[in-house]
């Protein structure tokens, strides 16, 4: 046997191209309904009807209104699987539609799914504890672990559209979804996989995690005016809103998607990744981690920051987060900072946690395919130290080449992600 057989060859990086997307957000079911809402700056936050918000401190949300699992999923499968499960494999479908892509038999083994995943099945957990300790162990109900824990977005893409390629959950709180799609990126670019299914889902506005965040004291409590409680960079802001949603991308091969004729979308050219070592929620002094991860997908990208024309921003509408992300961004683009837009959708659809990263994307590739970039909502009164062109209350059109998408998460961790047209 040759000794050789498992060393891999060195080979030039390849091309990585986006071919098919979608998502499923608070201001609609599809890419159309959502994409209609943010250009037109409309909020899709409301009072919660999940469940009774009354005796919260934080009685809002983003939830996503009339989508029916039935389109998706046969009924006897839908009770084995946690609702971001759900709204996984109905973005999958989705995605792959716009995509027109069929995965052959032959090409299985070399195409994959990461969904990064931040909170997992919280609503099933919470139902499931309640019947534990209402009537008892043994009516707790077999699909509970295979429901709730985060890889099944991905392990359920995977075993429904025969993905033999790498199939894993990317937990990164709330930058999820940006880390699930520069891995999958990697496994393309190194030549290990032709096509990447990926994105981000998240659903748990549930009473657990709206108290919990609340707690915290991290979430909006304007609750007499819920479609403007998510105002990033204003000086009002008092809080993120949660919401729930899905972003999923079909990835693939430049040479792959050009060989079978697919519209192209745009290509991933730059993937960062940082850890601010410091603080469980709280992000480094000054955003440093923030900007290093920002410079890094620069690098990888080999684009320097004057030819970014959009930065879709973290931009929860946090007292702390909105000003240190704008010094992370000023500390990068230097004199290009006050001339790049930059702008937070999370003012109009919320935060969506672990998926966010995912939609966010979705939202940078349609800046790029329609010229047009969304507006920050709410946002009236800007703060002293948040003095960046933030495209406030009204969209705008311009031909954009490059734009950059930032996350970060509690624990520190950060990612940005550049995409470009091709």
């Amino acid at each position: 046997m040759s000794t050789n057989i498992f060393v891999r060859q060195t080979a030039p990086q390849r091309r990585v191209v986006v071919t098919g997307m979608s998502m499923i957000t608070p201001l609609g079911l599809n890419l159309k309904e959502s994409w209609s809402g943010l250009v037109n700056g409309k909020s899709g936050i409301g009072r919660i009807t999940q469940f009774d918000p009354t005796n919260y401190d934080s009685k809002i949300a983003g939830e996503i209104k009339g989508f029916n699992s039935d389109d998706y999923i046969p009924k006897k499968e839908q009770k084995k699987m946690d609702r971001f499960i759900h709204l996984a494999l109905a973005a999958t479908k989705m995605a792959l539609a716009d995509a027109q892509l069929t995965i052959a038999e032959a090409d299985q083994d070399r195409a994959g799914s990461l969904v990064g995943v931040g909170m997992g099945g919280l609503p099933y957990i919470e139902t499931q504890s309640t019947i534990l300790n209402s009537r008892g162990p043994g009516r707790v109900s077999p699909f509970f672990i295979p429901s709730v824990i985060t890889n099944m977005a991905s392990g359920q893409i995977s075993m429904q559209y025969k993905l033999k390629g790498p199939n894993y959950a990317v937990t990164s709180a709330c930058a999820s979804g940006a880390h699930a799609i520069g891995e999958a990126t990697g496994f393309i670019r190194d030549g290990r996989c032709d096509i990447m299914v990926v994105g981000g889902a998240e659903a748990v506005v549930t009473p657990m995690a709206i108290a919990g965040f609340s707690s915290m004291r991290a979430l909006s409590t304007r609750n007499d005016n819920p479609e403007a409680a998510s105002r990033p960079w204003d000086r009002d802001r008092d809080g993120f809103v949660l919401s729930e949603g899905c972003g999923m991308l079909i990835l693939e091969d430049y040479e792959y998607a050009s060989r079978r004729g697919a519209r192209i979308y745009a290509e991933v050219l730059g993937f960062g990744a940082s850890s601010d070592a410091y603080h469980m929620t709280s992000p480094a002094p000054g955003g440093a981690g923030a900007a290093s991860s920002m410079i890094s997908c620069l690098e990888d990208a080999r684009i320097t920051p004057e030819r970014i024309g959009y930065v879709n921003a973290h931009g929860t509408s946090t007292p702390v987060g909105d000003e240190i992300e704008t010094q992370a961004i000023k500390t990068v683009f230097g004199n290009h900072a006050k001339k790049v837009w930059v702008s937070s959708t999370k003012s109009m659809i919320g935060h969506t946690l672990g998926a966010a990263g995912a939609v966010e994307s979705v939202i940078c590739l349609q800046t790029l395919a329609t010229n047009t970039v969304p507006p920050t909502i709410n946002l009236d009164n800007p703060s002293p130290d948040c003095d960046l062109d933030y495209v406030p209350k009204v969209a705008r059109e311009k031909k954009i080449d490059y734009v950059l998408n930032n996350s970060f998460g509690f624990g520190g961790t950060n990612c940005s992600l550049l995409f470009g047209r091709i």
